[in-house]
């Protein structure tokens, strides 16, 4: 009986490039994807942390008080200027893929694209993060 499937000795030697150890290469897309992903969940957590806690002034206004009070403490603004970073990057990123996703040239500026997102995040926060760790510090260690 005839077979059309070669032999695994017939069959074209194909170059063995050499790959990344694990299942993940390490390029830029896979760390962008993997941002994109965390920075997503991390930003629908806050929103459902943020429903909740609202929602106590409907259920126990002195409670709710409560919770308000533990967020003027200084070291929330350091989850405030996570919570920024996150939504910034979730946000630009979210364009950039969506640009990737439906506009024809898209994959081919896929890199410039990531280092624009990159960019842009970094222009952003630089100055959002002087000024909430200046007003943490000034919080915590007195001021005017």
């Amino acid at each position: 009986m005839a077979s059309t499937t070669a032999s695994a000795a017939e069959a074209p030697q194909r170059e063995a490039k050499p790959r990344a150890k694990g299942f993940y290469r390490g390029d830029l897309g896979m760390w962008s994807w993997v941002a994109h992903r965390i920075t997503g969940v991390l930003t629908f957590f806050f929103l459902f942390v943020h429903v909740l806690d609202t929602a106590l002034v409907r259920v126990s206004p002195n409670a709710y008080d409560t919770t308000i009070e533990t967020y003027k403490h200084p070291i929330m603004i350091l989850f405030e200027l996570g919570l920024l970073a996150a939504v910034l990057f979730h946000g630009f990123n979210g364009i950039r893929v969506m640009l990737v996703d439906f506009w024809a040239r898209g994959p081919k500026f896929q890199k410039p694209m990531l280092w624009t997102v990159v960019v842009l995040w970094l222009v952003l926060m630089v100055p959002a993060a002087i000024s909430l760790l200046s007003k943490a510090a000034t919080i915590v260690f007195g001021g005017h």
